[in-house]
């Protein structure tokens, strides 16, 4: 049965006339694009759209539109010149398969599911694993765990976790009154655990650039899940599978069924906090490119939402101006500081309260620790 697919581009049936100052088509589209498995509705939009983030406002403009994820491998997008550009998916017989996600997911398992920044002291009132089986040290899977301060029932299970990184703000300013003379933020993790190997890199400068101010929360990792088998104080769980030894003082969280967006609709912010940086990067030292993932310095209580997207500009070096100075003693030349430069665009796909989780969408030049975050205009 033909059944028409209803995509990301399927409801872009205006012409340029109407968006012109908005999502423009590039001027070296192609006539037809099929869709092909590994392809994103960001990836798409990237080879049609001047600027493609801006795909969703034309999904929104478009109510016959009812679901802009629904394209699939095998779509063909056709680009027609009938009284201007105009977008249309070509209808075909629907097979079994998956629609193109907006991003790569399947690059951030971890951050999706293995993570999660909760405040130092909520971290703390946590319930936590007080004892092991046969006064053990270290507890592996098919064994009991202790845990005080849980009310739970027979057969409920949890998400044991461990703390693995401390995110802190960038400016010295932003210091919290518990701030140590070095203005670093100690977690408050009132246990004896170590933490887990965090994928994050942080650069702790020693002029205060980034990286000493104020705690913006903990990040815990998933090691494990337990099963309670008796209620109490403390409360008895067997040890259901586990990526690491668990150790009195991990901590115990309910299982997220869902713990991230099945969609990601990448649009603007109404508003960016005036301090917003890049703070961290996942698996790099010095800077990230596309599809690498960074952490964002602002979160949930600054008005950041998933899906939203954010400009990235680098601050321009400061230099020797010595034209205007003693080219032959450059002690004397007075400094000027260059503009700063346009990186990229980041997409937040986590958000906790301070702290936001973004994938590096596209660039020009590698994102650097300290960038700044802007509106995507």
């Amino acid at each position: 049965m033909i059944r028409k697919s209803i995509g990301l581009l399927a409801g872009m049936l205006v012409t340029v006339a109407v968006y012109a100052a908005g999502a423009q088509l590039r001027a070296d589209h192609p006539d037809t694009y099929t869709v092909r498995k590994g392809d994103t509705l960001w990836g798409i939009s990237a080879r049609f759209l001047s600027k493609p983030w801006l795909w969703p406002e034309i999904w929104q403009a478009n109510p016959q539109v009812q679901n802009p994820h629904l394209i699939y491998p095998g779509d063909v997008l056709n680009l027609s010149f009938i009284n201007g550009p105009r977008l249309g998916l070509q209808p075909r017989v629907r097979t079994e398969g998956e629609p193109v996600p907006a991003i790569p997911l399947s690059q951030l398992r971890t951050f999706l599911k293995e993570l999660t920044v909760m405040d130092s002291g909520a971290v703390n009132d946590l319930p936590y694993v007080v004892g092991l089986e046969e006064a053990r040290l270290r507890g592996a899977v098919g064994q009991n765990i202790y845990v005080r301060n849980l009310n739970a029932s027979p057969g409920q299970r949890f998400a044991i976790v461990r703390p693995s990184h401390v995110f802190r703000g960038f400016n010295e300013d932003d210091r919290s009154d518990d701030s140590d003379k070095n203005g670093i933020v100690g977690h408050l993790i009132d246990s004896d655990v170590s933490m887990v190997h965090a994928p994050w890199s942080e650069n702790f400068r020693n002029d205060g650039h980034y990286g000493r101010g104020r705690d913006l929360g903990v990040e815990v990792a998933v090691i494990g899940t337990a099963e309670v088998l008796r209620t109490g104080d403390p409360t008895t769980l067997l040890l259901l599978d586990s990526t690491q030894e668990i150790r009195k003082g991990d901590r115990i969280l309910p299982i997220d069924d869902k713990p991230y967006d099945a969609y990601y609709y990448p649009h603007a912010p109404k508003a960016i906090a005036p301090n917003a940086r890049v703070i961290a990067f996942a698996d790099a030292l010095d800077a990230v490119g596309p599809n690498q993932v960074v952490a964002l310095s602002i979160g949930a209580k600054d008005g950041v939402e998933n899906g939203q997207t954010f400009s990235v500009w680098q601050p321009g070096e400061t230099i020797a101006d010595d034209v205007a100075g003693n080219s032959w003693n450059r002690g004397t030349s007075p400094h000027v500081t260059l503009p700063e430069e346009f990186i990229g665009h980041v997409m937040v796909f986590r958000t906790f309260d301070r702290v936001s989780y973004g994938l590096v969408m596209d660039g020009i030049r590698p994102v650097k620790m300290g960038d700044r975050l802007t509106m995507p205009e």
